[in-house]
């Protein structure tokens, strides 16, 4: 089950959004809403109110011997109740 978050996604606008309680992570292609709940009110011991999850375009690459073709990924936006943190983005 843990084999479901690839890793977590941090940037400026995921540190916002965290801010709010919503957390971002990169999760495998198969993952549906509830195994990425499970996984993360496993891994993290919090409660997990609503999970909204998007598959991301990758983007091609020009080499010498042609274009590579994009690989596709799956984020993970998850919303935490009240008063719930995640250590992970807190620098915890």
């Amino acid at each position: 089950m843990a084999s479901v978050i690839k890793r977590p996604l941090v940037s400026e606008k995921n540190s916002m959004l965290a801010e709010k309680g919503v957390y971002a992570f990169e999760v495998t292609r198969e993952a549906t809403k509830t195994d990425v709940k499970a996984a993360i009110e496993k891994s993290f011991k919090v409660k997990v109110v609503s999970v909204n999850t998007t598959v991301c375009r990758g983007r091609g690459k020009r080499t010498k011997n042609g274009y590579s073709t994009p690989q596709y990924w799956k984020k993970a936006l998850v919303k935490l109740a009240n008063c719930e943190k995640i250590g992970l983005f807190e620098g915890a």
